[in-house]
């Protein structure tokens, strides 16, 4: 069998012959391609936060190496090869999660693709769970809403049931009502979707927390200590609203608070177009 495939391969090589420019610009169309789908599978993950670290890395590297900067430069090469080896090791859930991504071969699944955020009305966003907090914290239902930022978080999204419903009141006090499916865990809001319910957050590891504050307080410092996520609690013994951003603890949060808070976020400084995320932190974070 091989000794004829091996022939009819010989046979056909003459009608196989591509010019060299043809060649290259399939070689780099190929290889963009690929770099293309990799840089979507890591998007709105921490290991994108890592890429453009690595990538600035290189660029000091190189500008070391071309002044001369031996020192420096040799600080920065050992640096990178240590960085690398240990980015295996600290990512290595997001790169077995890729590989089994490739596997399925969801790699090429456009629905991953993020939905545009330009269409969104930030006054109803902010209103909406604000209204639902409220209600909550009257009512004492106890709840833990997150709101992604600018690091992405989809490892923890993969952990709770994909919803990508569009973010409501109503929606938001329905999936925390008692003995429902998904009222354990956390709610992900991403934009003005409610990307998923019934999320695992990583509990915080700080030894000097409360002994008073439950799973769902140390949940939500933990999340807001790995990425830079807004966290909301509401306690379902006592009511009391709280918030958690870059690992710091607010509590007794009140409504206008909360929509300060969260108009910061979803509202531009200016006030002036469409949705758009801020890159400061809230004046409470």
């Amino acid at each position: 069998m091989w000794p004829f495939i091996s022939d009819l391969l010989q046979r056909l090589e003459p009608y196989l012959q591509f010019p060299d420019i043809i060649r290259h610009i399939v070689d780099i169309a190929v290889v963009a391609f690929v770099l293309y789908q990799l840089l979507l599978l890591i998007r709105k993950t921490r290991a994108e936060q890592v890429l453009k670290g690595l990538v600035f890395l290189f660029f000091i590297y190189f500008v070391t190496k071309w002044l001369r900067l031996n020192t420096i430069a040799w600080i920065l090469e050992n640096t990178i090869n240590f960085g690398i080896t240990a980015g295996v090791i600290v990512f290595h859930p997001e790169i077995r999660r890729a590989l089994e991504q490739i596997g399925r071969g969801r790699i090429f699944d456009r629905s991953r693709l993020l939905r545009d955020e330009n269409d969104m009305d930030a006054k109803s966003i902010v209103d909406g769970i604000a209204a639902a907090v409220a209600n909550m914290s009257k009512t004492r239902v106890g709840a833990l809403i997150v709101i992604e930022k600018n690091t992405g978080i989809n490892e923890i999204i993969e952990t709770g049931i994909w919803l990508d419903a569009r973010l409501t009141r109503e929606l938001l006090e329905n999936i925390f009502v008692p003995n429902t499916p998904l009222h354990d865990g956390a709610v992900v809001i991403r934009g003005d979707r409610v990307a998923a319910a019934g999320c695992f957050l990583p509990l915080t590891e700080n030894p000097n927390l409360s002994k008073q504050l439950g799973t769902r307080h140390r949940a939500a410092l933990g999340i807001s200590e790995s990425s830079d996520a807004l966290a909301i609690i509401v306690s379902e013994e006592t009511g009391v609203i709280s918030m958690a951003s870059g690992g710091r603890l607010t509590r007794y949060l009140d409504i206008d608070g909360l929509k300060n808070v969260l108009s910061s976020i979803y509202i531009k400084d200016d006030d002036v177009g469409p949705f758009s995320f801020i890159r400061r932190r809230s004046k409470n974070g």
